[in-house]
């Protein structure tokens, strides 16, 4: 995988990468699982981050024989609940002071598991939403992370090549996409102020 001295463009993962939100979409999980009896534990949960809700659903309705529930309209649901607490929403500030370095001076994009309108409604909760020439969510592509798809096209309305781009991530999930899409791939979890998950 390549190392970039000088990148020519910076795509982020947005929940868990430069908005410390996942604590928060937990919550939300668990009110909903709660709801309808569907077991999720949280570890599982940060497993599968950058996978989107409706996937998720899904697998889980699948695995426990769940059935008459349209994992669309629960994923739905799961994040109505989300959006009731995006006033509590931080910004990861390690990655984010990466993307104001580098504002005005590369192009940015967002390329993020999570969807519309949560993600557009974070970015702006954070004063961020216009620094990014790109915002692509689990709605703009087919094949989700781990596939490459999404940064392959956040790259792609940005118009660089992914040879050229750094990506960065918080979820094994999420690396193993960047790394699909050939391009240079930074694990937001190893820096020192990354904020842990109480698990």
């Amino acid at each position: 995988m390549p190392t970039l001295e000088s990148p020519k463009a910076l795509i982020f993962d947005c929940d868990g990468t430069v908005a410390h939100t996942m604590p928060l979409h937990w919550r939300a999980w668990q009110s909903v699982t709660g709801r309808y009896g569907i077991e999720f534990p949280e570890t599982r949960f940060y497993a599968l981050g950058g996978v989107p809700g409706r996937n998720i659903l899904k697998m889980l309705f699948e695995e426990q024989g769940i059935r008459g529930l349209d994992p669309v309209a629960v994923a739905k649901e799961k994040e109505a609940v989300y959006l009731e607490f995006l006033h509590e929403v931080q910004p990861v500030e390690p990655v984010l002071e990466i993307a104001r370095r580098h504002r005005g001076i590369l192009p940015m994009a967002i390329a993020t598991g999570g969807s519309r309108p949560g993600i557009p409604t974070v970015l702006r909760h954070l004063g961020i939403y216009d620094w990014f020439g790109a915002i692509v969510t689990s709605e703009d592509v087919v094949r989700q992370k781990p596939a490459p798809d999404i940064f392959l096209e956040a790259a792609r309305q940005l118009g660089v090549d992914p040879s050229q781009c750094r990506g960065f991530e918080d979820t094994d999930l999420g690396m193993e996409s960047i790394r699909a899409a050939g391009m240079e791939a930074i694990d937001v979890r190893l820096f020192p102020d990354y904020p842990r998950p109480l698990i």
